[in-house]
């Protein structure tokens, strides 16, 4: 497996945080699925269309381990790779760092291919595959 990585800005607002100012922990689950959202969106795998087609990407399993705690209006970095690719399932190593490179969480976070229709497990179809298998560095600005 290559190891490619995709990242993603994130602006820690106000709305983000509990009245100490520090990211409620639930947000960065929000920040970690942003990331892998938009950088299946830069590969053109669009999920709305694969929704259409009754495919999903669900969470399966999170690992997560937080480091430290990010602030109101830190500028913060996250940055995605694949880990491991199945058939019908995938891991994301995912880190969010802040803006000095502090590590604020490290993810591990399996993804399953699944089928609407019968609510069951299903492989990737091979275009998403090609995808996931040929992904390149990227980073998007904001």
């Amino acid at each position: 497996m290559q190891a490619t990585s995709f990242q993603f800005p994130v602006r820690v607002y106000y709305e983000d945080t509990d009245a100490g100012g520090i990211v409620y922990h639930a947000n960065y689950l929000k920040y970690l699925e942003r990331a892998r959202t938009e950088w299946l969106r830069a590969m053109g795998v669009e999920q709305d269309v694969w929704l259409q087609h009754s495919i999903a990407f669900v969470v399966r399993h999170m690992d997560l381990d937080f480091r430290h705690a990010a602030r109101f209006n830190q500028q913060l970095l996250v940055t995605s790779r694949i880990a491991e690719l199945k058939r019908a399932s995938l891991v994301f190593a995912q880190h969010i760092e802040d803006e000095t490179g502090r590590p604020i969480i490290a993810a591990r976070v399996t993804i399953a291919c699944v089928n609407l229709d019968v609510m069951k497990p299903t492989a990737f179809p091979d275009v998403i595959k090609g995808a996931f298998t040929c992904a390149t560095v990227a980073t998007i600005v904001y």
